[in-house]
């Protein structure tokens, strides 16, 4: 309590006196003590959210990581899918470079070849089997 009545005691003498004003260099020079640790911590804040922000969506952030990782599991994907086609075809012209009856029936489906005892009969195209509305107009 002795404090409260000795501070309002110094500031209602100070408030009395006449304070001369303080040379704009030491005011400057005060402001810039104060306030250099809070200007240097929204500047240091600032710079690493705009290094997160980087390793996210930059060049070779965590997305594009993620969309490069999709894709790598998708050429992987095809390159199986590929070596099995090829697989299949490999062991087709093997059967066909050595197999007759492989020969024969390639020859008969693919080039309509026939038998000497055999008739081809040509079956007209099939119908358009879609029914269009009564006022649509193609």
């Amino acid at each position: 309590m002795p404090d409260m009545k000795m501070r309002a005691k110094t500031v209602a003498s100070d408030s009395q006196q006449q304070v001369a004003p303080r040379p704009l260099r030491k005011r400057v020079r005060e402001f810039y003590r104060q306030m250099w640790r809070p200007v240097a911590s929204v500047v240091a804040v600032a710079l690493a959210m705009l290094i997160i922000w980087h390793g996210i969506n930059g060049k070779n952030g965590l997305l594009a990581w993620q969309q490069k990782r999709a894709e790598d599991r998708q050429l992987r994907k095809d390159i199986v899918d590929l070596q099995k086609e090829n697989a299949l075809l490999r062991e087709r012209v093997e059967r066909l470079k050595s197999d007759p009856d492989a020969i024969k029936i390639a020859a008969h489906g693919q080039m309509h070849y026939v038998k000497p005892n055999e008739v081809i009969v040509p079956l007209p195209p099939e119908p358009n089997t879609q029914t269009q509305p009564a006022g649509a107009v193609k």
